[in-house]
């Protein structure tokens, strides 16, 4: 991805420092549908309640995934997913989506939605977890 930065549309497109809004929808395409393979039931619902109808579609047909993928695999397939991208601008990705999802969610959405995450994610979406 060209400039290494991330999104999720025009909400994210500042966050991620986006030149374009394709590259910013691109990036939160990639994040929701990844995100949406690995929630479930009633969290993923009102997570996309919260969100655009676009992205709310995107999250509640997600990937398929066999297994919940650690944030360090959840960055490499972002990054294999768009094109160009490497595992650092995939990172840049990720945060930008992710904290707009959480800023849309509020804490106790996002509390919900990090105990159906494999440990790490807190810090994905910018919103460390004492240990």
């Amino acid at each position: 991805m060209a400039g290494g930065r991330g999104g999720g549309g025009a909400q994210a497109r500042p966050r991620g420092e986006y030149r374009t809004r394709e590259e910013a929808e691109r990036a939160a395409r990639v994040v929701l549908a990844l995100l949406g393979a690995h929630l479930v039931g009633t969290v993923r619902a009102g997570l996309a309640a919260r969100l655009p109808e676009t992205y709310a579609l995107i999250l509640l047909n997600p990937l398929q995934a066999a297994e919940p993928l650690s944030p360090e695999r959840f960055v490499r397939a972002t990054a294999a997913w768009i094109e160009g991208a490497t595992e650092k601008t995939a990172l840049w990705d990720i945060g930008a989506v992710l904290s707009t999802v959480a800023a849309a969610a509020g804490d106790t959405l996002i509390r919900d939605v990090l105990l159906q995450l494999p440990p790490g994610y807190d810090l994905l979406f910018g919103h460390p977890q004492p240990t």
